[in-house]
């Protein structure tokens, strides 16, 4: 059944409502996907989870708790490349990036798909906007995000309040204009990054994030930190 708002959305956009994908990177997550995939909600017409070569029983508990998802196997390693994955596989009109750890809630997905069908391009979540905020950030990684931000905004004429969180959603034919390349956890700022080059419309909305409700991430802080600054200086002097 759709939630109040999703029917809303629905009668608002009768011509031609489209088609969402959701695509979800998981590697291990057999212990958070209960709590997320039947969260999902009910617009969103195709589920694409990339399985990070999971030796847990991650794809079982996804097709027992959704059996019309599609299990995409990852062709190399690291975030980036399993959401390039997706991002292939995907058929909808519409993608949304969600974590398979519980972190983000489903229930924001229709105020990301909002915004999408009165013009913008592309919509980000963002943890720093009034009605956002975050319980799984350390102090270092908070000051990281404000440099890398910072940079962003200054070098490529930005007004992100977030950069480092992939809650996101856009329409699918915006993948044409960029030409993401990055493997790790820098494909959130490489997508960023490059839609302020493609100068797509682009609008932030408040999203709370949740601590991992089990197991352990593959973030590494200092490394992908590098990996982050390496991003943004190659494509600052890059034509991509």
């Amino acid at each position: 059944m759709m939630t109040a708002r999703e029917n809303k959305l629905v009668e608002k956009n009768m011509t031609k409502f489209p088609k969402i994908s959701a695509v979800i990177p998981a590697r291990n997550e057999e212990q958070n996907l209960p709590f997320v995939l039947p969260k999902i909600p009910s617009m969103v017409s195709e589920l694409l989870l990339v399985d990070g070569l999971s030796s847990d029983r991650t794809n079982e508990v996804a097709r027992e708790l959704r059996p019309d998802i599609e299990i995409v196997k990852q062709t190399g390693r690291g975030k980036g490349n399993a959401l390039r994955c997706g991002f292939q596989k995907a058929t909808g009109d519409i993608i949304v990036m969600i974590d398979a750890d519980g972190s983000m809630d489903p229930a924001e997905i229709p105020g990301l798909i909002e915004p999408l069908l009165h013009g913008y391009d592309v919509v980000k979540g963002s943890r720093f906007l009034p009605g956002g905020g975050t319980a799984d950030m350390e102090q270092h990684r908070k000051f990281g995000n404000k440099v890398f931000l910072l940079l962003v905004n200054l070098l490529f004429k930005g007004k992100y309040s977030d950069l480092c969180y992939g809650y996101m959603a856009f329409k699918k034919d915006v993948l044409g204009k960029m030409e993401l390349v990055s493997d790790g956890f820098e494909i959130e700022t490489e997508l960023n990054v490059k839609v302020l080059k493609a100068g797509l419309k682009v609008k932030e909305v408040p999203s709370f994030e949740k601590k991992r409700l089990s197991g352990c991430g593959s973030l590494r802080a200092f490394q992908d930190g590098r990996r982050i600054v390496g991003t943004i200086f190659r494509l600052r002097f890059s034509r991509q």
